[in-house]
């Protein structure tokens, strides 16, 4: 088989690949990369939970799927991350159905929306990409530890994006409450929360056998860009070749098909190459180099910061009102 990049589908991840008995959550699973995800995962014999806030688009998910007569058992569930009550309801809900999770991979995500705010009052976009899911994995921890103390290898992806190329972190005002709104510097800052959650969690839930990674998907059309008008895809394509060295035929500032996207996450939550690894972030399925300033692709060295990734955890735990252990 060919080596994996950026062109590589999640068929191509999984080739030979056997999952049955293992079982998989994704969040925002109704749609796009996080349906390619179940499907994929589901076609190799995984029992999958599919998880979004939408009742009507999750069911139509589901029956997508099941007339693809998937050998994976196909489950759903109501997740709204932008609403922390909700999230504990779901959490507890599943981890009564679902004492052990293999895979959790946090797919759901809001992208350039106007400035909203989610039922606690957070900026939407970094209330629902980090805090919901910093809130709903820590509450699934249990069920992750069982699978390893039963001998399995539970893996954590959360999907960052290229976008935490846009700002670090604002750690002073993360949502908005002094700042102008900037939809972009917005995402960009959620998605360097993504990255720095998955240090932290890493140095968490390694020692009781649970690893972690982020991953950068690639640019996807899918209804993740549903508050996108013609400009701001324009803009994302400036963004891409200037992150490609100003070389606007390089792969990075391509789009990807929805299975090219889905397969680094895929990659991510399956591939033995990285047994043992964690906490780090990966594009094209393959672990990212540290960003250089010729700005082809990679990883900005303030998005996997410990130092940093431990202030957030502190402040993570500061917004949703409680503190984790996972001895």
């Amino acid at each position: 088989m060919a080596a994996l990049g950026f062109s590589s589908t999640t068929d191509e991840v999984l080739a030979g690949a056997d999952l049955s008995g293992r079982l998989a959550m994704i969040t925002g699973a109704s749609s796009g990369l996080g349906m390619e995800t179940a499907r994929a995962l589901a076609s190799r014999g995984a029992t999958v939970v599919l998880l979004a806030r939408d009742r009507t688009k999750l069911d139509k998910a589901v029956a997508a799927l099941e007339q693809q007569d998937l050998p994976g058992q196909l489950d759903s569930a109501l997740l709204d991350l932008a609403d922390l009550d909700k999230v504990r309801n779901a959490a507890a809900t599943l981890l009564d159905l679902y004492p052990r999770v293999d895979l959790l991979i946090n797919n759901a995500g809001v992208m350039a929306c106007p400035l909203q705010r989610t039922a606690q009052g957070f900026e939407m976009q970094f209330g629902t990409n980090h805090v919901g899911h910093f809130l709903f994995t820590c509450l699934m921890a249990p069920a992750l530890q069982a699978s390893a103390a039963a001998g399995g290898e539970p893996r954590v992806v959360n999907l960052s994006s290229a976008g935490h190329r846009f700002g670090a972190f604002h750690f002073d005002d993360p949502n908005y409450q002094q700042r102008d709104y900037e939809k972009w510097q917005a995402y960009g800052e959620s998605k360097t929360a993504n990255v720095l959650f998955s240090v932290a969690l890493d140095e968490r839930l390694a020692p009781h056998g649970v690893r972690v990674f982020a991953v950068h998907p690639g640019m996807i059309m899918t209804e993740l860009g549903r508050h996108l008008d013609e400009a701001d895809i324009e803009a994302i394509r400036s963004r891409a070749a200037s992150a490609s060295g100003g070389q606007a035929d390089s792969p990075r500032s391509l789009f990807k098909t929805i299975p090219q996207g889905a397969a680094t996450s895929v990659y991510a939550a399956t591939a033995p190459a990285l047994a043992g690894d964690g906490g780090r972030y990966l594009e094209d399925c393959h672990i990212a180099e540290v960003a250089s300033q010729d700005g082809a692709g990679g990883v900005e060295s303030y998005a996997t910061d410990p130092a940093l990734a431990q202030r957030l955890w502190r402040l993570s735990e500061q917004l949703v009102g409680q503190t984790f252990s996972f001895d």
